[in-house]
């Protein structure tokens, strides 16, 4: 029997089904972790950028991937890995999850030295990061629905989704500070593998949360008889990473390449092929049927939004403070705490309060207006401006938007559905969460390697001397002496590799005369195109936020004391 909800939402009563448990402290505290160590290694990139860079001689697309190759699978799979929560016991999932997750990291931490071809080094590293990701995308749905079926009561409901996103925030602001730590120490004798020290202690915190959830957590199931989708699965899959690779490939091959328009179509013809076959499965991977509701379908579209200017921001910050102006993690790592630090504060003793006495469209849309205030501030902030310091205050900002948009977007999509669907919903809302971070790095990164390409490109064009100059920078290798001719080749392939590239090679050199000689002329340029490519990349992020902000506060329905639950749907 169907109820009418509060704001218009429909709560399916599941007859006969039986009522769940309250939710444990041992059950919560074991969520708390695990999302504490599943976002912890999504966020580990982020400060370590300048990094990779130094010790892979990355291109542009390549060290996106880098962050992405973890993200994708996570997106990809937590439709399929909530259904296999409900079907064979979520903290059963939740311990193979982790160990999963521990196993990828320990695979980064053994990417081979310089010494080995850059291929095959990367491709190490994408293995490790995708498995990582794997686990990721068991872990970060299943962590939510435990807290979800758990939950009777709009208090606790409150209360335990504001632990979760306490504790996702808490994963961001201790693993930058933890990089930038580690990264200092040397791992054997390569100076730039300093990263590994991060990987290696994301891999020891994983299996440490699987033990702990093993010992302490309740085991739950769904009383939904759901049956895999595998076509299901297969077209969101093929939906998301043909979007997601022309995306990351195409300030590397350009939008009209053959591989980009090809990804792209294969998206397109695989998502008409998603809804084609959710509409006839007898028990789909996501029932369609909860996009009649309009707030749920607002808030889907909200999410990914949100959760875009999240990691849009991070991604840039993290470029501009390692990548672009040299700052190393460990000094980097105050602005990630920061941003990330506002969030955990502010998310148990205010957002959860909030979201339990209001409707959740207020916190949700005032967050959103807080992030676009924080990325319009950070626009007019000019690359030449060489301080953190200078960051921080709008970082804050933004960090105390995320708090309330975090928690309130998870709670409008929670609460929209039946409880007894809460598997379905954390997974959908967890893929709509991760597909936002995805879409941060991939499309800012576009955004602004293209434009910083095109800038060097018209600069190159319009200034005959700088044209002469680097012609002769790409010709001095036939001149240099032997013992530095192979480092001298690796220069002018960074340069040619794109604008980070570009700006990682020095202007000049000490010769071991102690004199100072000019070497590449393209440092300078690259910098500012750089600075004013991913300065646009704020733009973007605040402009997306601020739309997202009026759509939620026009679109989502309800009173203003409407928390878009009862009591009586949380025991459906």
């Amino acid at each position: 029997m169907a109820k009418p909800g509060p704001g218009g939402a429909v709560f399916a009563t599941a007859a006969g089904a039986p009522h769940t448990p309250a939710l444990t402290r041992g059950t919560l505290v074991a969520a708390a972790l695990c999302i504490f160590v599943a976002q912890f290694g999504l966020t580990v990139p982020a400060g370590l950028n300048g990094l990779f860079q130094q010790d892979f001689g990355t291109s542009a697309s390549q060290l996106t991937w880098i962050t992405d190759a973890f993200l994708i699978p996570v997106t990809v799979l937590e439709l399929t890995f909530g259904l296999l929560g409900d079907k064979f016991g979520r903290r059963r999932l939740l311990v193979v999850g982790s160990w999963i997750l521990a196993l990828g990291f320990v695979i980064c931490v053994l990417t081979p030295g310089p010494d080995t071809d850059q291929t095959i080094r990367l491709v190490v590293m994408w293995t490790g990061q995708l498995i990582a990701g794997v686990g990721a995308a068991a872990v970060i749905p299943t962590t939510l629905a435990m807290i979800a079926v758990d939950t009777h009561t709009p208090r606790a409901r409150a209360r335990g989704l504001s632990i979760w996103a306490a504790s996702l925030s808490m994963g961001s602001v201790l693993s930058p500070i933890i990089c930038g730590l580690t990264a200092q120490m040397y791992f054997g004798s390569n100076p730039n593998a300093g990263w590994k020290w991060a990987f290696l202690v994301v891999a020891v915190l994983a299996a440490g949360a699987a033990i702990t959830a093993a010992c302490i957590a309740r085991e739950s199931f769904s009383p939904e008889k759901r049956a895999f989708d595998w076509p299901g699965q297969i077209t969101i899959g093929l939906a998301v990473l043909g979007f997601l690779f022309a995306v990351i490939e195409a300030p590397t091959r350009g939008w009209t390449s053959v591989y980009v328009l090809g990804a792209l179509l294969v998206s397109a013809v695989s998502t008409a092929a998603f809804i084609f076959v959710e509409r006839r499965h007898p028990t789909p991977l996501l029932d369609l049927n909860l996009f009649s509701n309009r707030n749920f379908t607002v808030a889907a579209g909200v999410t990914v939004v949100g959760m875009f200017t999240y990691l849009g921001i991070g991604y840039i910050t993290s470029i501009r403070l390692t990548a672009i102006q040299g700052f190393t993690p460990l000094a980097a790592s105050a602005a990630f705490v920061v941003f990330n630090g506002v969030s955990a504060l502010i998310q148990v003793p205010i957002a959860s309060r909030l979201i339990e006495r209001y409707n959740p469209k207020w916190v949700l849309g005032g967050g959103l207006l807080l992030i676009a205030s924080g990325a319009f501030w950070m626009w007019q902030i000019p690359i030449t401006t060489r301080s953190i310091t200078a960051l921080l205050p709008p970082l804050a900002l933004a960090g105390a938007g995320v708090a309330f948009a975090l928690t309130a977007v998870t709670a409008v999509v929670i609460n929209t559905v039946p409880n007894h669907l809460a598997g379905m919903a954390a997974g959908w809302a967890s893929l709509l969460r991760d597909f936002g971070f995805t879409l941060g790095p991939a499309i800012v990164g576009a955004l602004a390697l293209g434009r910083a390409a095109e800038h060097i490109g018209t600069q190159v064009a319009t200034d005959p001397a700088l044209s002469h100059a680097l012609d002769a920078f790409n010709a001095s290798a036939d001149t240099a002496p032997n013992d530095q001719r192979q480092s001298v080749e690796a220069a002018i392939a960074a340069v040619e590799s794109g604008p980070l590239g570009a700006n990682g090679v020095p202007a000049t050199i000490t010769l071991p005369d102690g004199h100072t000689v000019p070497f590449n002329p393209l440092q300078e340029t690259a910098f500012h195109a750089l600075g004013d490519g991913y300065s646009l990349g704020y733009l973007l992020v605040g402009l997306c936020a601020l739309a997202a902000a009026i759509v939620t506060m026009v679109f989502i329905s309800g009173g203003n004391r409407d928390p878009l639950i009862t009591a009586e749907s949380l025991n459906d």
